[in-house]
């Protein structure tokens, strides 16, 4: 995880707010406008759901080999990082983590009670050695955050792990409550795996309150830096959807 100019913000064994990320560009709003997904082989999704669900991010127009357009990050180490590869003909967004912790987000507004749902792709190819997502060793292979408004200079979030050890459906609050994660697959292979939470529910059940705001993006993390090892997976096919 990030420290230095981090610790200030959030404790030192939690990574650095992805607003802060967002704040490197001016703000923008994105307007949903319902596209079809298609077939891409990677966690295809069904015809019957293409028209339910809205792309936030699946890297088709990426340039591989490249820091994935439209992501933000506060240092330029992410961009060694995270960037694109061709997956059998299609883009993802593949990290690689050497004793290092960067978020990097993507800022998309979209109505959550509309679409409560957000689903992606992922798979995990390396986990850091000794993690421990419970402890001050809280390196994971794979992460993913629903980002939402709190302070100039933080937001809260949900943030969904994938551990290699700590048993699934572990919760694990963090950044003095502000981030709230839970464990949604332990261990496993390298295969691809489809994932869709319910991203309205999880805030109601974690921060214990019906007032929900509007999501303003989503992270991911891939890291390594508390337990000084490497770290590698890959993201595929952000979206938010109705079900």
């Amino acid at each position: 995880m990030l420290h230095g100019a981090a610790i200030a913000l959030v404790p030192a064994y939690e990574c650095l707010s992805p607003r802060l990320a967002f704040r490197l560009a001016p703000r923008f709003a994105r307007r949903i406008v319902p596209v079809s997904l298609g077939v891409i082989g990677i966690g295809s999704t069904s015809p019957s759901a293409q028209d339910q669900c809205v792309v936030v991010d699946d890297f088709s127009k990426a340039k591989v080999g490249e820091f994935p357009a439209g992501w933000k990050a506060r240092k330029d180490e992410a961009k060694d990082v995270y960037k694109v590869a061709d997956e059998k003909g299609k883009h993802v967004l593949r990290a690689d983590a050497k004793d290092v912790g960067i978020q990097i987000g993507k800022q998309f507004e979209w109505d959550l009670k509309e679409y409560p749902v957000l689903a992606w792709a992922w798979r995990p190819i390396e986990f850091p050695k000794g993690a421990d997502e419970r402890t001050k060793k809280n390196d994971s292979a794979l992460a993913v955050y629903a980002v939402f408004p709190h302070t100039p200079v933080s937001v809260k979030s949900v943030k969904y792990i994938w551990s290699e050890k700590v048993p699934k459906g572990t919760h694990i609050p963090q950044s003095s409550g502000n981030t709230q994660g839970v464990v949604l697959r332990t261990g496993g292979g390298t295969q691809w795996v489809e994932e869709r939470v319910n991203v309205l529910e999880d805030y109601k059940r974690y921060f214990k309150t019906d007032d929900t705001q509007k999501p303003e993006g989503v992270g991911v993390l891939t890291d390594s830096d508390d337990t000084s090892s490497r770290a590698r997976g890959e993201y595929a096919r952000f979206r938010v959807c109705r079900k």
